[in-house]
């Protein structure tokens, strides 16, 4: 495990995992492909708040793992999936930090969506 270099030379920057009280269920095109309730939200600054769903509640079957990765100072390097269902494929849609940061060791083995697609529906029980 791995100090985040982020929140070093950024010290007050934030990033806060939650877990949230209600399950949470993913669509993408009308497909059912996570429910949870075992979720958590991340509240960074500057970014919009995402809910990360545990990988054992998601339809991995669904999903292949694209070549994209990108690098985060504060969470660590992010591994990026592609939706292919039904006959139906969305490029990167999803990540996952499979070896996140120590300060964020909440978002091991969990999946993020890019929820702001219009294909991809997060929806939150009340």
């Amino acid at each position: 495990m791995t100090q985040s270099p982020g929140h070093r030379k950024w010290p007050e920057h934030k990033v806060e995992e939650k877990p949230m009280d209600d399950p949470v269920q993913v669509l993408i095109n009308g497909t059912v492909v996570a429910e949870s309730s075992g979720a958590i939200e991340l509240d960074e600054d500057r970014h919009p708040a995402r809910i990360y769903i545990p990988r054992a509640d998601v339809r991995m079957d669904c999903f292949e793992q694209s070549r994209k990765t990108t690098k985060c100072p504060f969470k660590g390097e992010a591994d990026y999936f592609d939706f292919k269902s039904s006959g139906q494929s969305l490029e990167e849609v999803a990540w996952s930090y499979e070896e996140p940061f120590d300060e964020h060791q909440a978002l091991k083995d969990m999946i993020a969506f890019h929820d702001e697609q219009p294909e991809i529906e997060v929806r939150r029980a009340r």
